[in-house]
C-alpha cells in the first residue's frame, strides 16, 4: 500500500533535477574502490540543488553523510564556495577599493569549551582602521555552543536585521559588518536540520569558515584543528585565484590563538607561504586558555573587559587572549610594525576602554534610517 508521503517522494525521484542529483550522489557514495571525487562544476551543482531543495531530503542526508566520509576536495571545496557565491546576497565591495578587509571565519555551530575574544579582535581592527567581516547563523549542532551573533546582541549590537546595504554601511563608516546568514542566505538555513540528524559535521562546516559574505577582495583568515583542512583550505583558495590567506590551528577551530600551546599558522600573500609558530610565554602572556563553564559569567567578563575594568584575574586573563589574538592581527593587517608593537597597541586600547566607543560608532551605523 503507497500512502502520500511515498507517492510524493517517488514524483521527486521522476523529477529530472533530482536524477541529475542521483548521479551525483553515485559518484560520492560508492565506497572506496569504485567512488570518485565531483569536478568543481559538479560540486557547486550539488550544492545548489541541495540549498534549492530540488533534491529529496533523503538524498541530501546521503549526500553530506557520504561526502564526510569520503573526505573532500580542494577542487569541491571551491565548487561548493561557488555556490555559495552565486545563491547568497553579498555585500558590495568598499567604495576604496584599496580598503581590503579582513575576514574572521568563525565556526557556525559556536563555542562550548573556550572563551572567544574574536570579537574584541574585530574591535580592535575595527578601531585601528581595519574593515572587518563576520558572519554566522543562530546556534546549530552538532556543538550547539554560544555563537557570535549572541555575543554582539549583548554588547548592543544587533545584526539579525541587517540587510546587505546596512552591513555595506557599517563597514565602511564603522569598519565592521556581521552578516547573518539566515537574512543574507536563507537558503543555508535549509540545510541546518540535517546537521543535527546526522549528528556529525558535514564539510560545510569547513567551507563556511573559507567563505566571504563580501563580494570584493579581502583577506580571510580560517581557523581548522585538523591538518590535513588546511591543505584543502589552501587548495580551494589557489582554485578560486585567492591568495590573500591566513590559517590558524585555532581554539576550537576558530581563528583565537591558543595561550597554553605553541600557535600554528600560516601566512599566505601571491606566492609566498610562510609558517609561524608563536609562543605566548615569549611575549609574556602565559596562561590557560580561559574555560567557557557559564555563558553568562562570560559575557559579563567581555563587558567589563571592553570597558577596560580589568581588576579581577578572570577578566585579566581574559584580557591576555585577546591581547595575544588582537595583537597578532593587528600586525598582520599592516595596523602595526610587527607583532610586539600589535600587542603593545592592543593592551593600550583595551586598558583605555575606547572599544565602547567602537560598538557606539557600529552601534550607530547599523540603526534603521
Amino acid at each position: 500500500m503507497t500512502g502520500p508521503s511515498h507517492r510524493r517522494a517517488n514524483s521527486q525521484l521522476r523529477n529530472p533535477v533530482s536524477q541529475a542529483f542521483r548521479v551525483l550522489l553515485k559518484k560520492v557514495a560508492s565506497g572506496p574502490h569504485t567512488g570518485k571525487n565531483l569536478t568543481r562544476c559538479e560540486a557547486e551543482a550539488a550544492l545548489s540543488m541541495m540549498l534549492r531543495a530540488e533534491a529529496t531530503p533523503a538524498q541530501i542526508g546521503g549526500f553530506l553523510v557520504a561526502h564526510r566520509m569520503k573526505r573532500p576536495v580542494p577542487e569541491e571545496f571551491a565548487g561548493i564556495l561557488d555556490a555559495y557565491d552565486r545563491l547568497s546576497t553579498r555585500i558590495a565591495p568598499l567604495p576604496d577599493a584599496t580598503r581590503v578587509p579582513v575576514v574572521l571565519g568563525c565556526p557556525y555551530d559556536g563555542r562550548t569549551r573556550t572563551a572567544p575574544v574574536t570579537p574584541v579582535v574585530a574591535l580592535l581592527l575595527a578601531e585601528a582602521g581595519v574593515p572587518v567581516v563576520m558572519h554566522g547563523g543562530d546556534r546549530m549542532a552538532t556543538k550547539y555552543g554560544l555563537p557570535m551573533v549572541e555575543i554582539w546582541r549583548s554588547l548592543g549590537l544587533d545584526w539579525t536585521d541587517c540587510d546587505v546595504g546596512r552591513l555595506g554601511h557599517a563597514l565602511d563608516r564603522a569598519r565592521l559588518a556581521f552578516a547573518y546568514t539566515p537574512s543574507i542566505f536563507p537558503e543555508s538555513s535549509a540545510l541546518v536540520d540535517y546537521r543535527d540528524q546526522i549528528g556529525k559535521r558535514p564539510p560545510l562546516a569547513t567551507v563556511e569558515l573559507m567563505w566571504s559574505p563580501y563580494a570584493g577582495a579581502a583577506r580571510s583568515i580560517c581557523g581548522f584543528v585538523h591538518p590535513p583542512t588546511e591543505d584543502f583550505m589552501r587548495g580551494a583558495f589557489a582554485l578560486r585565484g585567492r591568495s590573500d590567506l591566513i590559517t590558524v590551528k585555532g581554539l576550537e577551530g576558530s581563528c583565537d590563538l591558543p595561550r597554553s600551546r605553541t600557535a600554528i599558522i600560516g601566512v599566505s600573500t601571491g606566492d609566498l607561504q610562510e609558517r609561524l609558530f608563536l609562543r605566548a610565554h615569549e611575549f609574556g602572556l602565559s596562561g590557560a586558555d580561559i574555560p567557557l563553564d557559564s555563558e553568562v559569567d562570560y559575557l559579563g567578563d567581555l563587558s567589563a573587559l571592553l570597558a577596560g575594568k580589568l581588576d579581577t584575574e578572570r577578566v585579566a586573563e581574559l584580557a591576555k587572549g585577546a591581547i595575544w589574538s588582537g595583537g597578532f592581527y593587528l600586525w598582520q593587517s599592516g595596523g602595526c610594525a610587527d607583532l610586539a608593537a600589535g600587542l603593545t597597541r592592543a593592551e593600550a586600547t583595551i586598558a583605555s576602554g575606547k572599544l565602547l566607543e567602537t560598538i557606539a560608532t557600529i552601534r550607530a551605523a547599523i540603526a534603521p534610517n
